[in-house]
């Protein structure tokens, strides 16, 4: 039996998955991680990156760079010009990441699934009664990135990000088994909401980037600030930045998760489930019929 496959079994294990990513000093192991993963030290860069190949099926083949400064760098790396291919349509709205389809559907009366009968109410989320109002009857999709996945996310579509509101939290981790034992998860843990104008039908957009262990760092292009445990700013940013389809928005330092909020009769696309893997840049929601 080989190392990977034995770590493959344990990890396969709830119980000890949730123990070993959960019931550990969250915070201080997150804020260590985020300092060794910087380190510019190549025996500590090469070994980092080989424990990190045995957890997971990392692929950087795709990446614009061969060589890494260090693991941060390579969390957080750009891909090949031409690796992902952005859908024009405008009928439709794409995928901000790379990432595996969750809990995903109607708003019902202000709330959604993180995972099946484990609800939460999307105000708890984004900590604004008045944007949560706005999506009370709308559409959500879960999106989620593994550790191994590009980290970097993407505009949807043609839109001004209006104004961002950054709240501080726990590091969770964010995978299946946790989101079915802790309710409302993604309510503690880290985040930020990107409220965006959709410049085709002037309708409101927000993401939901989710830091969770070894996460808890959101970088937006938008805003000269980095999101993480130690941000003493201020919670609200009002901006006024246009982004063009497919135009990089910003990155998480390792896997997470993003929620996107769409108004109501946006759906999503027929092509996908719950459990798919998407690509960013590939459809996502169907835009409300009748807009010109």
């Amino acid at each position: 039996m080989t190392v990977r496959t034995l770590i493959s079994q344990l990890a396969g294990q709830e119980n000890i998955n949730f123990l070993l990513t959960n019931r550990v000093p969250r915070r201080w192991l997150t804020l260590f991680v985020g300092r060794l993963s910087k380190v510019r030290n190549p025996l500590v860069r090469e070994t980092s990156i080989a424990i990190w190949k045995l957890f997971s099926d990392l692929d950087l083949s795709e990446a614009r760079k061969s060589r890494f400064d260090s693991l941060h760098d390579c969390f957080t790396r750009e891909l090949k010009e031409g690796a992902r291919t952005v859908d024009p349509d405008p009928n439709v709205l794409t995928s901000p990441c790379d990432g595996i389809i969750g809990a995903c559907g109607p708003v019902t009366d202000g709330m959604v699934l993180q995972a099946k009968g484990f609800p939460y109410p999307v105000v708890d989320l984004v900590g604004d009664p008045a944007l949560a109002e706005r999506y009370r009857n709308g559409t959500y999709v879960t999106l989620r990135l593994t550790s191994s996945m590009y980290h970097r996310f993407h505009a949807p579509a043609d839109l001004c990000v209006e104004k961002v509101t950054y709240i501080s939290g726990d590091t969770w981790n964010v995978n299946p088994i946790a989101l079915k034992r802790i309710e409302r998860l993604f309510c503690k843990n880290e985040r930020a909401a990107i409220e965006c104008r959709l410049e085709r039908t002037g309708e409101l957009l927000t993401l939901v980037p989710v830091a969770a262990i070894l996460v808890a760092s959101i970088r937006l292009r938008f805003v000269d600030v980095t999101f993480h445990l130690k941000y003493q700013g201020p919670n609200r940013i009002d901006c006024h930045a246009r982004v063009a389809r497919g135009a990089e928005m910003g990155w998480f330092e390792h896997g997470s998760t993003i929620i996107v909020f769409a108004p109501p009769g946006m759906t999503l696309c027929d092509r996908w489930k719950t459990g798919d893997t998407i690509r960013m840049g590939q459809p996502l929601l169907n835009l409300c019929t009748g807009h010109p």
